[in-house]
């Protein structure tokens, strides 16, 4: 079954830029999706008042070797120690994913 891995950042007072996610997302973009990825979102969400990363994964292991090898080196080459922590930061199994036909 599929996981979900969740981070989520707290909203810095009226700060809505996305400049680090998007630098970031620039250096893991890749022509092709990596293996096992089904789907990766990220927004504000005003109400939790959160910026909020989703990426399902077919399994807990490809999740976490994704950001162990690309996603966290990418991360210190872009803030380095001026990362923020999140305040959420959890991987729990999916019971059910719904995948639109065609």
């Amino acid at each position: 079954m599929a996981f979900a891995f969740i981070r989520e950042f707290p909203i810095d007072g009226n700060d809505r830029s996305t400049r680090n996610y998007d630098a970031i997302n620039e250096r893991l973009v890749h022509a092709q999706a990596p293996d096992g990825l089904i789907i990766h979102y990220a927004g504000f969400d005003e109400d939790a008042g959160v910026f909020r990363i989703v990426n399902l994964w077919e399994t807990r292991e490809q999740g976490k070797a994704y950001d162990e090898d690309h996603v966290m080196p990418a991360v210190w080459e872009v803030v380095g120690e001026d990362m923020g922590r999140p305040s959420r930061d959890t991987v729990y199994e999916l019971h059910h994913v719904a995948h639109p036909a065609g």
